[in-house]
């Protein structure tokens, strides 16, 4: 089965922040590799880096006219940092891989979801 990992950033430091200059060079290093181990996982298919969440723009459309707002719907801890495809025997692979993943264990999460196919 394909599942979709979709990382929720949370309190995560992420490169250019205060938080990830506080970091160690080591510890920025190691993050970098945690991710890179992650994604070269046989079975996924990363997904691309996504920039911060200020700079979304979010659409909707009501009563038939299209409307935009400036940043996240979502409040800004709660945004969307990145995704990866995992093609794996079952969802306890999944979890084992997206536990992982550094923002799970430093302030965000990361929600598994199986892919529909068809």
């Amino acid at each position: 089965m394909k599942y979709m990992l979709l990382i929720q950033q949370g309190d995560t430091p992420t490169p250019g922040s205060p938080e990830w200059e506080r970091l160690s060079e080591d510890e920025q290093k190691a993050v970098y590799g945690a991710y890179q181990a992650v994604n070269e996982t046989p079975g996924v298919s990363p997904g691309v880096w996504m920039q911060p969440p200020e700079t979304a723009t979010t659409v909707r459309v009501q009563d038939g006219n299209t409307l935009t707002t400036d940043g996240p719907f979502v409040a800004v801890k709660e945004a969307l940092g990145g995704y990866l495809f995992f093609e794996a025997d079952d969802l306890d692979a999944a979890i084992e891989l997206a536990s992982r993943v550094p923002a799970a264990s430093m302030g965000g999460a990361v929600e598994v979801r199986p892919v529909v196919e068809g």
